[in-house]
């Protein structure tokens, strides 16, 4: 078993999206329910708490400074000096913003999901910083982790209630050739949030699981962090040297949820993790 600490002591509803912002030295993580947008700075300790506009799926920062939200009724920008405005304004009564992530060439992938989980009522879009939005999936149920392979060739994918990790060729023109590369068995939870690390495995929070997996480019389990917070929702690699894996947790709908669910975790030099892409927008 691989020790984990606590990062930030929290009681975050609905815990996620984590992600290094190098600019700053600082970890984003999320209360999507709450509408709470942390950061958390591992050298200094210090910590701010900011509210969103609506529920927020993800934030991730642009190369201009700022960050891009995946909202509730579609993608915001905030700029450097806090001005919050619309980018792709696209309400649907009964859905919102979920897991997004930031692909090699700098446009955002946003996955979206209904409040009640309807089958097929999320999707995967595409979005550039001119506000040029593109589905890419739109038979999607609850849109989740999405990350690339080191040389940008894969994309990989899931929509939780499927069990699967999956994954598809990328390339210029989008992506293609869709396949399972793990499948969740039954009783170890969903999986949630993923990333990749820079030997190209995928490591991916399991929802109801309380754990964080490892796998391989072939789709081979070598490891797993098993954790005391059932609602294990997301993972990503930061610290200046991205070698520390940050977990975000959750405990809505959790009659007993124990004392660290809502908070960030960490497992330091857990991995190496891969430098990631800005928002061009």
């Amino acid at each position: 078993m691989t020790a984990y600490e606590v990062a930030v002591a929290a009681e975050a509803t609905l815990g996620e999206g984590p992600t290094w912002d190098p600019l700053t030295g600082r970890l984003l993580w999320l209360d999507i329910l709450g509408m709470r947008l942390h950061t958390y700075d591992p050298v200094t300790g210090r910590r701010t708490v900011r509210t969103t506009p609506q529920h927020v799926g993800a934030a991730k920062p642009r190369a201009g400074g700022g960050l891009v939200l995946n909202l509730r009724d579609g993608i915001g920008l905030l700029d450097p000096d806090d001005t919050f405005r619309w980018l792709h304004h696209e309400p649907v009564p009964g859905r919102r913003g979920n897991d997004a992530a930031v692909a090699p060439d700098g446009s955002l992938w946003a996955g979206t999901m209904r409040y009640d989980e309807a089958a097929g009522g999320g999707t995967l879009s595409r979005l550039t910083g001119d506000g040029t939005a593109r589905t890419v999936l739109d038979d999607v149920t609850v849109s989740n982790g999405t990350g690339w392979s080191p040389d940008g060739r894969l994309m990989y994918y899931v929509d939780t209630p499927t069990r699967r990790v999956d994954v598809f060729d990328h390339d210029s023109d989008g992506v293609r050739n869709r396949r399972p590369l793990a499948q969740i068995e039954e009783g170890a939870g969903y999986p949630d949030g993923l990333t990749v690390d820079a030997d190209g495995c995928v490591w991916v929070a399991l929802w109801d699981g309380g754990a964080v997996r490892r796998y391989t480019p072939d789709g081979t389990l070598d490891r797993v962090i098993a954790l005391p917070t059932p609602r294990t929702t997301a993972c990503a690699f930061g610290g200046p040297a991205l070698t520390d894996l940050y977990i975000t947790t959750a405990r809505t709908g959790l009659e007993a949820p124990h004392p660290l669910s809502g908070s960030l975790l960490v497992v330091p030099n857990a991995g190496k993790g891969v430098p990631q892409p800005a928002f061009e927008g």
